[in-house]
């Protein structure tokens, strides 16, 4: 996402990284993604890139906004976030009930780009993202697998009230945890994630649209989980923040 160049910015006025990450490598290559990068069929191009292994937890986040006061939410400037930034912790420099290990959600987009740059990172982009998260313990794309479509599909019957895990799932091929099933994650160019016309026309219910190119079906169950992640992106502006949606930073290899 770059529809905010003042953004690229902040790093300048960031500090070194608050502790050291762990990223792992993952190859890249072509990619056939539920948006084709021609709006047909075209696969997707990704170059090799650094992921960071785990989402960015509360313990994380809260040594960033100590660090960085600007980024509080008695301080930071409302064109940054909205209202309900943070506001699961007890106080703008103290977790209370939030878990240290539980990946920080109420999280705007602009907070989530200026904690990666804090590690000389950024958002993974949407190809980036979705390659990732195609994996499994053995294997780089296990999306034909029915076992593990309906793992993943698992997650969103979830009642959206229960309380989040905490990090530390099984790693997949690439050394990359908890992707699918622990929360909603932004990506650096979540708003050319647009659906398609307006979503009480009859088009609009079951198809979505990338950069107005091209259409993919939502009757398309094996993609299904992936098809919701996209509608609740497109559906965001870069101010707001939601109880279950997290980040995590990608570097280029």
């Amino acid at each position: 996402m770059r529809a905010w160049p003042s953004m690229l910015m902040l790093g300048a006025l960031l500090a070194g990284p608050v502790a050291a990450a762990e990223y792992a490598p993952l190859p890249g290559g072509t990619f056939t993604s539920v948006l084709p990068a021609d709006g047909k069929a075209a696969p997707a191009k990704i170059a090799p890139f650094h992921m960071r292994t785990e989402p960015v937890t509360n313990a994380e986040f809260l040594a960033f906004v100590k660090a960085h006061p600007q980024w509080r939410r008695d301080q930071v400037a409302p064109v940054f976030a909205d209202r309900r930034y943070l506001t699961h912790w007890a106080a703008p420099d103290a977790l209370g009930d939030a878990l240290p290990q539980q990946p920080v959600t109420r999280v705007s987009w602009f907070a989530a780009q200026a904690y990666c740059e804090s590690e000389h990172a950024r958002l993974p982009s949407w190809y980036e993202w979705e390659y990732a998260a195609a994996a499994d313990a053995t294997r780089s794309d296990a999306r034909k697998d029915p076992a593990w479509r309906e793992r993943v599909l698992q997650w969103y019957s979830r009642p959206s009230s229960q309380s989040l895990p905490t990090i530390g799932g099984a790693a997949d091929v690439h050394g990359v945890r908890d992707l699918n099933g622990v929360v909603w994650e932004w990506v650096d160019d979540f708003n050319a994630l647009l659906v398609g016309s307006d979503s009480r026309d009859q088009d609009g219910a079951d198809k979505m649209k990338f950069c107005g190119a091209g259409a993919v079906s939502m009757q398309e169950k094996e993609n299904y989980a992936t098809l919701m992640r996209i509608a609740m992106l497109s559906a965001l502006k870069a101010v707001d923040t939601t109880n279950n949606m997290g980040f995590r930073c990608a570097k280029p290899d």
